[in-house]
């Protein structure tokens, strides 16, 4: 059986990570993205956080799997013929570049048309149309103005960060969604569109909940599930809400066993509304059960941090994997924290395909995530990043262009 989006080529105009997720998810579905580089250099993440010397890096090589690359200089003017040919036969085209920018290369949305009216435009932006349009954007940015930040961390320290790459990533990911969406109205229409996806829209998505509690506290003053209720103070915007769990049933992250050298030694625990007379027996504290301080949730909200106290005295006595194993067994909500090493070193994320060992000509065996996103009938087989050009002249000899041609092209520069 053929893959997902066999069929679908994808002229891949993007670089460092926001387009290339976006792209390489496409590619693993099967379409045939060919990648579009600069002769010489390519993508800057090539040699950006580079492990092993004049050898593509790991940031490159994790986001640029199952794809094609060619070099075109789109300035000379045989290039552009090279790529005007390309967008007549590719199905879509993806760009993160700065704003204008594909304008000022003289591929207008009007002139692409021309070319091919079917063709897909996508684009990851910093910000949509509005004040800050014109500005450029990173993932620290992205968080930042996206609402992530502001609400992370602790209430009496300053805003932080989350490692997630909800910016770049998150906003690949949403990019794929709306690309595969237009080739599906496309199939209807026969007419292509363009898809855009802002970094600041992408992280306000997945901070939804946060939008949610800001109406909250505007209409009631107050938002029980936080930590600050009900000693502490609420102001007029989402205050940080430390490990509180963003929903209905509190949870927090509790010491474990060995907490003292290990910086991962610790579980989320979340105290469910359903097995809390069994989290009482856990813990040994079997009168919370039935005690009208502790018996219902409204009762305990304004106790949660006695009670996270009181059952954090539990798990330091167990390693969180031991916790992990008497949790399970009653159905409390729980989850170790993982280090990136132990992640590294699950095997049964190895089993499924969500960590991959890809054997690289430069670089050899290295480990990537795989497709996150499986489908029974379309199984994923990741495989290694291209090199600079390598499938230049494969892809031009597939545009018609004979070996003769691809030889003068490249004598003049324009590939």
């Amino acid at each position: 059986m053929g893959k997902a989006l066999d069929g679908v080529r994808i002229l891949d105009f993007t670089h460092v990570q926001s387009g290339p997720t976006c792209t390489q998810l496409l590619a693993w579905f099967g379409a045939d993205v060919i990648k579009v580089e600069r002769a010489g250099a390519g993508d800057i993440t090539r040699e950006q956080l580079r492990d092993i010397p004049d050898v593509d890096s790991l940031y490159f090589t994790m986001l640029n799997h199952n794809k094609r690359s060619v070099t075109i200089d789109t300035k000379h003017p045989e290039g552009k013929q090279v790529l005007e040919a390309l967008i007549q036969k590719c199905d879509v085209l993806v760009e993160n570049f700065a704003p204008g920018a594909l304008d000022r290369m003289g591929f207008t949305w009007e002139r692409i048309q021309e070319l091919n009216p079917r063709m897909i435009v996508a684009s990851v932006k910093g910000f949509g149309p509005g004040p800050y349009e014109d500005c450029k954007v990173y993932e620290n940015v992205a968080q930042c103005a996206g609402g992530a930040a502001s609400t992370t961390g602790f209430d009496d320290g300053p805003p932080v960060v989350t490692g997630a790459q909800i910016g770049d990533s998150g906003t690949g990911l949403h990019l794929a969604l709306g690309i595969v969406t237009a080739l599906y109205q496309r199939t209807q229409t026969g007419r292509g569109q363009r898809v855009l996806a802002a970094m600041q829209d992408g992280v306000l998505n997945l901070c939804r909940v946060k939008l949610r509690d800001q109406q909250r506290l505007e209409r009631t003053g107050v938002m029980k599930e936080y930590p600050q209720y009900p000693n502490g103070k609420f102001g007029e915007a989402v205050p940080r809400a430390g490990n509180a769990s963003g929903g209905g049933q509190p949870g927090w992250i509790l010491k474990c066993k060995g907490w003292e050298t290990d910086p991962n030694a610790y579980i989320y625990f979340i105290t469910q509304a359903p097995v809390w007379a069994r989290i009482c027996n856990v813990i040994g504290k079997e009168e919370w059960a039935t005690d009208p301080d502790y018996a219902t949730p409204a009762a305990r909200l304004p106790r949660l941090k006695d009670i996270f106290a009181e059952i954090e005295r539990w798990t330091m006595t167990k390693t969180k994997f031991e916790a992990m194993q008497i949790l399970n067994k009653y159905d409390i909500p729980c989850g170790p924290i993982l280090s990136m090493k132990e992640i590294a070193e699950e095997p049964s994320l190895r089993k499924t395909g969500t960590i991959v060992e890809v054997d690289h000509p430069t670089r050899g065996k290295y480990l990537t995530v795989g497709n996150p996103i499986k489908l029974s009938d379309s199984p994923t087989e990741v495989t290694r990043s291209p090199l600079l050009g390598e499938h230049t002249d494969e892809v031009m000899a597939e545009l018609g262009y004979s070996p003769e041609q691809i030889s003068a092209l490249r004598t003049a520069g324009a590939i």
